[in-house]
C-alpha cells in the first residue's frame, strides 16, 4: 500500500454500507445477485432495510446446463418466475425486471437510461452491481451492466445532470461492486449462506438443476472472508463512495 492510499484511507473513508437503508442490487440475469450477494442481501431485508432487485436481462440463453426444450421466450418466461421464487425466498418484495435480451442483444445507452429510470425511482443510498473492472470477466451483460452502474452511481445526486435524462436526483452515497477480485469491505453473513444456496438450487433450477461447483465455491468464498473478518462466513464487496468515484484513484483501489 502507497503512502497515498494509506493517508487517504483515513482522510476519506468509504462509506460503511450496513448502516444504510436503501439498497438496490442490479443482476445481469436472473441469478446473478444470489450468486454474488445473496446473502448480503437476505441479511439486509431481514433488518428491514429497503432491497430492491433489478434485473436487467431476460436470461433467455441460459447456460450450458439449460434443458435443450427451454428456449427463448419459453425460458425467459421460466427464468422470471424463478427469480421471483428466489427473492421471495430472500425476502425481497421489490423485484424489477427491465427485459433486454440476454446476450448483450440491446443498445448500451437504452439499458444505462432503464437502470437511472430505477435509480431515479427508488432513491437507493447504495447500488450493488458486479464488478466491471475484473481481469478475467468476459460476459458481455456483467460487463455493460457493472459500466452502466459506476457511470449512473457517480451523477445520480446531481440534479442538473439527472434532469438532462428526465429524471430526478437520488442520494446514492456508494457503490458496492459484487463478484470482484479486490474486496475492500466484508460483511457477516453467518446464518445466511444456506438461504443463499437455497435461493440458487432451490429457485434457479432451469441453471442450477443440481448442486455443483458453484455451490463449492461459495461456501469456500464465505470461509474466506469470513476468517478474513473473524466472523466465520462472510461476503466481500469492492466499495467506492462518491468521494472515491472520482478523481481520487488510490483511493479507489
Amino acid at each position: 500500500m502507497s503512502l497515498t492510499s494509506a493517508v487517504l484511507r483515513f482522510a476519506a473513508p468509504l462509506p460503511k454500507i450496513e448502516r444504510c437503508q436503501r439498497f438496490l442490487f442490479l443482476g445481469p440475469h436472473p441469478d446473478d445477485i444470489e450468486i454474488g450477494a445473496g446473502a448480503t442481501a437476505a441479511k439486509l431485508a431481514a433488518a428491514g432495510k429497503d432491497v430492491c432487485f433489478t434485473i436487467c436481462t431476460d436470461g433467455r440463453y441460459g447456460t450450458d446446463h439449460t434443458p435443450a426444450r427451454l428456449i427463448g421466450d419459453e425460458l425467459a418466461a421460466v427464468r422470471k418466475k424463478e427469480a421471483e421464487a428466489s427473492a421471495s425466498l430472500l425476502g425481497v418484495r421489490d423485484l424489477r425486471f427491465l427485459e433486454f435480451s440476454d446476450g448483450g442483444f440491446y443498445e448500451v445507452q437504452e439499458l444505462q437510461q432503464a437502470i437511472a429510470a430505477v435509480v431515479a425511482d427508488f432513491r437507493p443510498d447504495v447500488i450493488f452491481a458486479p464488478d466491471p473492472i475484473v481481469a478475467s470477466e468476459c460476459h458481455t451483460d456483467h460487463l455493460n451492466v457493472g459500466e452502466a452502474a459506476r457511470r449512473i452511481a457517480v451523477f445520480a445526486p446531481n440534479p442538473g445532470i439527472m434532469r438532462e435524462r428526465g429524471l430526478s436526483p437520488a442520494p446514492v452515497q456508494a457503490l458496492a461492486y459484487y463478484m470482484t477480485a479486490r474486496a475492500n469491505q466484508f460483511i457477516s453473513t453467518r446464518g445466511y449462506l444456506q438461504l443463499q444456496l437455497r435461493s440458487i438450487y432451490d429457485c434457479h433450477k432451469s441453471q442450477f438443476p443440481e448442486r455443483d461447483a458453484v455451490a463449492v465455491y461459495l461456501r469456500l468464498r464465505s470461509a474466506d472472508f469470513g476468517l478474513r473478518t473473524l466472523t466465520g462466513s462472510a461476503e466481500g464487496f469492492r466499495v467506492l463512495g462518491q468521494t472515491q468515484m472520482h478523481c481520487l484513484p488510490e483511493a479507489g483501489l
